[in-house]
This record gives structure tokens, sequence and C-alpha cells, in this order.
């Protein structure tokens, strides 16, 4: 009998959590700051060096990979992960592009170059930078990660394999893990969790139940061969990000490579 009261009241207290995060996920309206960005090679350097020239896939050009993104502020500035555009940072050619494709606070889709302002290896996070003018966007709200804990639940966005804003849910499962960098070196703090990531996935955020941004999706472990995700899935704590993104905005490169 102590059993069957004990089991009733988990069941219970799952369905109404579940409610209730259902419920301030739908008012957040999470879709329009979260941007899609494709990685784009033109075959040659245009004459013309206008976007729309640029931006053509059709003409002479083609789609590298793809990637998420949200926005940061009203600026136009884009925070995602570096591997999503290592390409464009690592350019000599000058035909390396990013396309991203936004969609603005009245709910119009429209999408711009975003030209790399800022990144950083070391914690995978990288800044676009579009031009937005005529449009009023939507940034994220940044919550913290200081206060997280494993169990509770969050979201993954993105637009896996060219699907757009896609959502899966999960839970935090485990704090403080320690994942690899684009330069080898490891990032520390990670947040692991189930919430689905697949490719597309990296760059988008990762969210809390009152919507506000913890992490930035990063990374999966995925079985040899498979590229799908197995459940164990990797962010960088939003903490990381705030320290961070506003010296790329600013100088173009972390804090540490200007001493």
């Amino acid at each position: 009998m102590c059993c069957w009261v004990v089991l009733k009241l988990e069941i219970r207290f799952k369905v109404v959590c579940f409610s209730s995060c259902v419920i301030k996920f739908d008012n957040w309206e999470a879709s329009p700051s979260v941007v899609f960005i494709k990685d784009i090679e033109l075959t040659k350097v245009p004459e013309n060096s206008s976007n729309e020239v640029l931006l053509n896939e059709d003409i002479d050009a083609k789609v590298e990979g793809t990637g998420s993104g949200f926005i940061w502020d009203k600026f136009g500035h884009i925070v995602t992960n570096y591997h999503v555009v290592a390409k464009l940072a690592t350019d000599t050619s000058g035909l390396q592009r990013c396309k991203v494709f936004l969609v603005d606070a009245k709910g119009n889709s429209f999408s711009r170059e975003g030209k790399l302002i800022g990144f950083d290896p070391a914690y995978d996070l990288a800044v676009l930078k579009v031009d937005v003018d005529g449009y009023e966007i939507k940034p994220v709200v940044l919550g913290d990660s200081k206060n997280l804990h494993v169990g509770q639940s969050c979201f993954a966005i993105g637009n896996p394999y060219g699907y757009e804003n896609t959502l899966t849910t999960g839970v935090v499962s485990g704090l403080g893990r320690e994942i690899p960098s684009p330069n080898g070196r490891a990032i520390r703090g990670a947040i692991q969790t189930d919430a689905a990531i697949n490719a597309g996935n990296s760059g988008g955020p990762l969210i809390d139940s009152h919507g506000h941004v913890v992490g930035v999706n990063t990374a999966t472990f995925t079985r040899k061969g498979t590229g799908a995700s197995s459940g164990v899935n990797f962010a960088i704590p939003i903490d990381t990000v705030i320290r961070n993104v506003p010296n790329l905005i600013v100088y173009g490169t972390p804090y540490s490579n200007r001493f």
C-alpha cells in the first residue's frame, strides 16, 4: 500500500511539472530568436559584391554545411559555434561565405550574409554580424548555468539536417563535464543532456523551462559511422558564453589573446 501511494504521487508530480514546462515554453516563442546558418563556398570571386550575388546558392555557389545560432542583441549579433563557421574563419581564398536565415519579431523571414567578427576556438564560440536595418529582431533571454541541477527539464532548438526550428526535449544529465574544443584544448564545465542534438543543431540554444538560454549546443557522442545522437550530448554553459561574447564583439578575439 505504501509503495502504491509513493508511485501515485510521483506520477502526478511528473504530469504537473511537464504541463508547467509546456505552458512556459509556449509563452516564450523561441523560434524568432533562433537562426539557420549555411556555410557557402563560391566557385569564383564575383565581380559584383552585392549580397544578392554572394548568397545565391544556385549561381556559382554550393552549400558546404549547415548549423544553428541565436540572436544575441538587437544590433544583429549572432552567437554560434566556432566549428560551424570554421571554414570562413580560416578562409584564405575569399570564396567562403555565410548565409543566415532569420525571422523578425513580426514573423517575416529574411536572409543576410553573416560577417564573422569574432571567434574563440578554445570555447568553440563565434559571433556573426548581420545587417538588420528595417527589421525588428528578437534577442534570446539569457539565463544562468550556475543554478542548473541534474534532472531538470531542458530543450534544444536548432536546425538538424536542415529542418528549421526543431525542438527536442530532455533533462540535464550531468554538470561539469569536460569535452574537447576545436583547437584540441578542453572545454570545462560543459552541460550534459539527453535532449537530442544532431548535425545542424550546433550553435543553437539549450533552454530551461522558463525559456531562458542556459547553454549553446555543441557536441554529441555518436556511434561510429552513424552520425546519430546517442543521447549523450553537450552544451557550453551560458555563464561561459556571457563572459566571452562581449570580448568577441568588441575585439574579435578572446580576452586571453590580447595579452
